[in-house]
């Protein structure tokens, strides 16, 4: 039998995302439902996240979800997926990976720190030639609550202070799992870490890395040396005082953005319209 939070996710996935179906947020998530994704703070589940995500679904009208890996504490809730469609403003098709960490209530969500690889859905879309969906995760929905490990999260959060995961061999980044380079994206001074619990052994997190651009990837050479931050997400199995590996999404796209701003002496985003870029990065000024 499937964990009570386990289950309101299946509601999540299958009846709301994947039926399209605006209506079944208000059955599971609270008013105040707020997502948190590459510094942007979607507040409000009818006045700010709904109208976001009825932009996605405009963008994608196929647009699904595959679960590749869930775990959940009781509490907490993390879940590791791709979601893909065809756009409709492209002609194209693409398949993009994100991981959310969710906060309920006990009843509804009221709370995810999430992000997703738009940079590389923007790669798919420009080229037309799309990435593979990601390992569907094979019983999702029975997934058992399984408890915290403040063992684990003190060594996570020790590893995230004195570890860019971008530079860990053992880690799976963006869109690496389809064959692409990746490379860390900034030399960082500091951490800042958003929202970080446990699952037994797997430790999932939401952080800010704050330090200054490189050239690791060949998109970000022009912004070298220029002040940064960088959003990512992570899940990660550990054992003993070790990360075994794990997966890691970084907010590329939002980087990629700020940097050019930030070089042509420009503001970043239009603030009225900072909501509705989550998703549809045509309307990103």
């Amino acid at each position: 039998m499937s964990a009570p939070f386990v289950a309101l996710m299946r509601r999540y996935c299958v009846d709301y995302t994947a039926r399209h179906d605006l209506s079944v947020c208000d059955q599971i998530m609270s008013p105040g439902y707020t997502l948190h994704m590459g510094g942007h703070d979607v507040a409000g589940r009818d006045k700010a996240y709904k109208p976001a995500a009825a932009a996605q679904f405009g963008q994608f009208p196929g647009l699904m979800l595959t679960v590749n890996q869930i775990a959940c504490s009781g509490d907490r809730l993390v879940l590791s997926f791709t979601e893909h469609g065809a756009s409709s403003r492209h002609g194209a098709v693409a398949a993009w990976a994100g991981i959310g960490l969710y906060r309920w209530d006990g009843e509804r969500l009221i709370e995810n720190f999430v992000e997703q690889d738009y940079f590389g859905r923007r790669r798919q879309l420009r080229t037309g030639n799309p990435d593979p969906v990601g390992r569907p995760a094979l019983a999702p929905w029975d997934t058992p609550s399984v408890p915290p490990n403040p063992a684990r999260e003190h060594l996570v959060r020790d590893w995230l202070h004195t570890t860019d995961p971008a530079s860990q061999p053992c880690i799976e980044v963006d869109d690496a799992p389809a064959g692409h380079q990746t490379a860390p994206l900034i030399d960082v001074d500091e951490i800042e870490i958003d929202d970080l619990f446990s699952v037994g052994g797997l430790v999932a997190f939401h952080a800010v890395q704050v330090g200054f651009a490189t050239s690791g990837e060949p998109d970000f050479a022009p912004y070298e040396t220029l002040s940064a931050r960088l959003h990512i997400v992570g899940l990660v199995e550990t054992s003993g005082e070790e990360v075994l590996g794990g997966r890691v999404i970084r907010d590329r796209l939002g980087l990629h953005k700020r940097l050019t701003a930030q070089a042509e002496n420009k503001p970043a985003y239009k603030p009225q319209a900072a909501f509705t870029s989550i998703g549809n990065e045509e309307l990103w000024p």
